[in-house]
């Protein structure tokens, strides 16, 4: 039986090869991630599969966590994947908080380090808003009735953690649920959009998302 195996493994070893490397590949360079949830809305719908840079902040030791050199901090505005503990599942946010800042929400609108951000309403869609996060200037959605997520703080982000949160802010189980990110669960930064499938007409293809950058 082993020398069947071995010599299958012998017949097939240049399949074998590219199967290790592209999990290699997908483990510590880059990889694409469904999006189930639509807790990014607008930005990032239900049905995408982002691509995702695994190498953006860190080269690691692939299939692990282990950071082997860091290549850079995430900053204010990047979307981030990360495998929180706390709610025990890879999670898909953006940074709003870095290390030493000080932040508050009061029915939805965002106080960085004392200041109010700016926001003006989308003209296509009364739930969507354009958020002038310093840096990084992007879209959210809010509902008419805030949630109880609406209002939090002030809190400091303590070093070595991030506060991170979903754009859809009515609906997103985010720092203001499981708390700042530690740096070591980050993962990687989500840049764009790769192909995308509408789970509401028979996951057909959304050609005008392709390749849609976030």
């Amino acid at each position: 039986m082993l020398k069947k195996v071995m010599r299958q493994m012998k017949q097939h070893r240049q399949f074998i090869l590219f199967i290790g490397l592209m999990l290699v590949f997908r483990s510590a360079v880059a990889d694409w991630n469904h999006v189930p949830s639509g807790s990014m809305l607008p930005t990032i719908v239900q049905g995408d599969r982002i691509l995702v840079n695994k190498m953006a902040y860190d080269l690691r030791l692939p299939f692990t966590h282990v950071s082997l050199m860091k290549l850079a901090d995430p900053e204010r505005g990047d979307i981030i994947t990360f495998d929180s503990a706390v709610a025990d599942k890879k999670l898909v946010k953006r940074i709003i908080g870095l290390p030493g800042d000080t932040l508050t929400m009061r029915n939805n609108r965002l106080y960085l380090n004392g200041a109010a951000l700016n926001y003006r309403a989308e003209p296509q869609t009364r739930d969507d808003w354009q958020e002038f996060l310093p840096g990084k200037p992007h879209a959210i959605r809010l509902n008419d009735r805030p949630s109880r997520l609406a209002n939090f703080g002030p809190v400091t982000v303590p070093e070595g953690h991030y506060l991170a949160l979903g754009d859809n802010r009515d609906a997103s189980a985010d720092s203001r649920v499981i708390g700042f990110v530690p740096r070591k669960e980050i993962t990687g930064k989500a840049h764009r959009v790769a192909f995308s499938n509408d789970p509401k007409h028979y996951y057909w293809f959304r050609s005008e998302r392709w390749l849609l950058p976030i």
